[in-house]
């Protein structure tokens, strides 16, 4: 069994369960996908860490037939993740004011709230008004709490890349995971009812971005057909 797959034997989500993964909490639909190769960086983590963070993102990438790569001709790394035991952390790290806008305002959210994790998504420049470009850049910022002291390493790295392989609702593993763990083997993969979304997604006869609800049914025929196949 390959890192980051499942037999595709599980039916893959419909419609509507496909337009709940990108339909935002002010109900509008948001969908978006990369459109270059991903050049990661990971920080605040040892070496054994990154390195499982760097495999997980491969097996993530694979499934939706995303390159990773060493570097963006653009911006250098695109694909950026901050590992910190509190949010105060981010004030001290150089250059995060011009990579994060009002990132003073942001912290005092994060702190306020408790919250213990928060993504950040830059789009190449849409075709219309309406709807995002392709992801161009994707950032995590993570606070290591204790709530994730029950996950391994792996199974923590992969759930966090998946998130950022596309432009998810902000709801979308709320009440779900994306990652299941191999019984017997302990081994975390990407669910199979994920794996069918990220290569639907990643189609090449689907657009990089959309806001029309209606993207949904496209993304739902092509993971039939995909689950159909396997």
């Amino acid at each position: 069994m390959q890192d980051g797959t499942l037999p595709a034997a599980m039916a893959a989500p419909d419609e509507m369960a496909i337009r709940g993964y990108f339909t935002r909490a002010d109900g509008r639909f948001r969908f978006a996908r990369w459109g270059r190769p991903i050049v990661p960086a990971f920080f605040g983590l040892d070496g054994e860490a990154e390195r499982l963070w760097r495999e997980a993102l491969r097996a993530g990438a694979s499934i939706g037939g995303l390159a990773v790569e060493e570097e963006d001709p653009e911006l250098g790394v695109n694909f950026l993740v901050f590992n910190v035991a509190v949010w105060s952390e981010l004030r001290g790290v150089p250059g995060m004011d011009r990579l994060v806008p009002d990132i003073e305002r942001l912290l005092g959210v994060l702190e306020a709230t408790g919250a213990n994790q928060y993504r950040i998504f830059g789009f190449a420049p849409g075709e219309t008004s309406q709807a995002p470009g392709a992801v161009r850049i994707a950032i995590t910022l993570l606070r290591r709490d204790t709530s994730f002291a029950r996950f391994s390493e792996r199974s923590l790295a992969l759930g966090q890349v998946v998130q950022g392989l596309l432009l998810w609702s902000d709801h979308a593993f709320t009440r779900e995971s994306p990652v299941a763990v191999i019984e017997g083997i302990g081994r975390a993969v990407v669910t199979p009812r994920v794996q069918h979304v990220l290569r639907a997604a990643y189609d090449d006869a689907l657009p990089d971005a959309s806001d029309d609800p209606a993207h949904a049914a496209a993304l739902a025929a092509v993971a039939a057909r995909s689950a159909g196949a396997g």
